[in-house]
């Protein structure tokens, strides 16, 4: 008897949830096939049962009073993870399908997670991509997006991150801007060189060095701020100065000899790479792009 209570209950708080989320009877009817009639029927015997007032009910509109908020806010991802629980029952476990939105900063999308998408895609082909490398803000909900790759810490302790990563960083510059500047020796002495920074800052980029216990930060400025490690690595091939940027990027510049590395005895901080999702409950096809990024992060 109490298991057919509880069950009962889920399906009242299903049925609250998608009124709330439509605020309309006949839009979660016709979302849950469901006669509105019985929608109306079962939210005021929840109302009763529960002994407080969800909705405010007027002829022309359904609004939640702050009872009904409060509520919503605690059941909504209980009823979502219910219809994410379903949902994977249906998935064929060989051959996942659905529609996976991933955003992430162009730089890496570009440059680094293109070619492993291409990968995962051939491995399912039934999942459909949407792909945004707009600039990624982690001050707003995330919830339109499966999953959001975002380069640097995570500060907000509410958001649902893993550490997926981590991208080495390096100094390279030209060889000729090397021959014509001279090769810097210690970190110190970047100060006296152009160095093309990525983020602005009122008195220049600080870098931070290690070199076994050895630690050492140093203000660094030039004619260039950037935002794009694109562009970095042009302006760096151009002999425009000194850069910091992913090891990975520059393999094939630095094996062809148009840049060289810079201080290749110190080490620079590792950017680290978190995925970020809306829930802790993902589909499948979320699941698998995870676990497939992890792998391939082990790799660069």
């Amino acid at each position: 008897m109490a298991a057919k209570n509880a069950l009962s209950e889920l399906h009242d708080m299903t049925l609250f949830v998608e009124v709330a989320r439509t605020l309309s009877f006949s839009a979660a009817g016709r979302q849950l096939d469901i006669p509105v009639a019985t929608v109306s029927r079962r939210i005021a015997a929840f109302e009763q049962e529960l002994g407080v007032s969800l909705f405010r009910r007027t002829t022309r509109r359904v609004e939640l009073t702050e009872t009904g908020r409060v509520h919503f806010e605690r059941c909504s991802q209980v009823a979502e993870a219910a219809r994410l629980a379903h949902a994977e029952l249906r998935d064929d476990a060989q051959h996942p399908g659905g529609h996976l939105r991933v955003a992430m900063p162009v730089d890496l999308g570009v440059s680094i997670v293109a070619p492993w998408l291409a990968e995962f895609a051939r491995q399912f082909p039934e999942i459909t991509f949407e792909v945004d490398l707009s600039s990624i803000r982690l001050d707003r909900p995330i919830d339109k997006d499966d999953l959001v790759l975002h380069i640097g810490p995570i500060t907000d302790e509410r958001l649902i991150a893993r550490p997926i990563g981590a991208i080495e960083m390096q100094l390279f510059a030209a060889p000729s801007y090397l021959q014509t500047h001279g090769r810097p020796l210690h970190p110190s002495d970047l100060s006296a060189h152009q160095c093309v920074t990525r983020r602005f800052m009122p008195h220049g980029a600080i870098w931070q060095f290690v070199r076994g216990q050895e630690r050492c930060s140093v203000e660094v400025r030039g004619q260039f701020i950037v935002n794009n490690q694109g562009l970095i690595k042009t302006l760096l091939e151009g002999g425009t100065g000194i850069g910091m940027m992913p090891a990975v990027l520059n393999r094939e510049s630095v094996a062809a000899g148009r840049l060289e590395r810079v201080l290749p005895d110190w080490s620079l901080p590792p950017l680290p790479v978190h995925a970020v999702v809306a829930s802790p409950l993902q589909p499948l096809r979320v699941r698998l792009l995870l676990a497939f990024l992890d792998e391939r992060m082990t790799e660069i």
